[in-house]
């Protein structure tokens, strides 16, 4: 299915017009419509003194079992409560600048596989003591020959295959096996229908059977777009197009979120139409754009939405790149 970006402005959004600083009380904005209506939660995550808890963020979102929610920055990755207050963090050299994180229960434990595009590998690490059970560097066995290796998307199959992208270099998407072999690689840089132009988000899409690869092909030109790929690495079809700049995926039940760095969120549901955009900005030169400093956020206004995340209650915490560290919460309306 195509859409293009015209499509994108219709959406219902109410946007306050100050900006949020640490002495304001902005109140909660509502957004989207019909089944994806959702109210801001104002301040959610910040520090009691109103800063940020983050510093500077270029990556995701993802919640455990019992509800925390984990987003990566440049410092490492910070664990919020569901009422956004700061309970854990992992910090120092094996944490720092994931840009893409996957949540997954194996054994009755819970992990995080997280791609780290400065660091030229995959890691996969359990949650509740921050070891580090895997690592997934460049598969020189590939035979490949590339200028470099920045893994910007992970995820993984219900057998434990892991996927990663080079989105930020050659555009391969390489496949491990659970223990860390290399087992094969797909797709190249380009703007034909099998190529990615920036293979940049990456998810296991649940809604089919069996499951299958939703991948965010960020640059494609004209528009960005979605590709579904088998998880033998084979191509199935061009989902949507006209999406701006899509960075990441996130399922749960019929629904996708899809972040665009232009500043805003598309939820797409079974049949992948369009059903609603929220915090869409009206000012094009804060839309992808990470330097918004905290003192000139706008309430319902993203800025360069980066990634997101469901909660079992369908409430979605989304991501902004951001050089101050954003992450919001948005309260599904019944």
């Amino acid at each position: 299915m195509k859409l293009d970006s015209t499509f994108l402005a219709l959406t219902v959004s109410l946007v306050l017009t100050q900006p949020v600083t640490a002495q304001e009380k902005p109140q909660p904005v509502r957004m989207g419509c019909g089944a994806m209506t959702f109210d801001t939660v104002p301040g959610w995550g910040l520090r009691p003194n109103g800063e940020s808890a983050l510093g500077p963020t270029h990556g995701s979102v993802v919640i455990d079992k019992d509800g925390n929610i984990y987003t990566s920055a440049k410092k490492g990755v910070v664990v919020f409560s569901s009422e956004g207050t700061v309970i854990h963090s992992y910090l120092g050299e094996d944490f720092t600048d994931i840009h893409d994180m996957e949540i997954r229960e194996e054994g009755g434990e819970e992990f995080i596989y997280g791609a780290r595009n400065n660091n030229a590998e995959g890691i996969k690490f359990n949650i509740h003591g921050g070891e580090v059970a895997l690592r997934l560097p460049f598969p020189e066995e590939s035979g490949l020959k590339i200028d470099a290796f920045k893994p910007t998307a992970i995820t993984v199959a219900p057998n434990g295959d892991v996927f990663l992208s080079n989105g930020y270099a050659s555009n391969h998407i390489f496949k491990y096996d659970k223990a860390g072999k290399y087992l094969k690689h797909f797709g190249t840089k380009g703007n034909g229908l099998k190529e990615f132009n920036t293979a940049h988000g990456m998810t296991l899409d649940t809604r089919y059977d069996p499951p299958r690869l939703l991948i965010c092909d960020r640059n494609h030109e004209p528009k960005g777009r979605l590709l579904h790929y088998d998880l033998n690495g084979e191509f199935i079809d061009e989902v949507i197009t006209g999406l701006g700049m899509p960075t990441s995926v996130a399922i749960q039940g019929d629904f996708v979120s899809v972040p665009d760095l232009h500043g805003r969120l598309v939820i797409l549901d079974k049949n992948n139409t369009i059903i609603a955009v929220l915090g869409n900005n009206p000012d094009p030169a804060k839309g992808s754009s990470y330097d918004i400093p905290q003192k000139d956020w706008v309430e319902g206004a993203f800025s360069g939405t980066h990634g997101s995340y469901w909660d079992k209650d369908g409430n979605l915490y989304v991501q902004d790149w951001n050089i101050a560290g954003r992450i919001m919460k948005l309260v599904r309306v019944e």
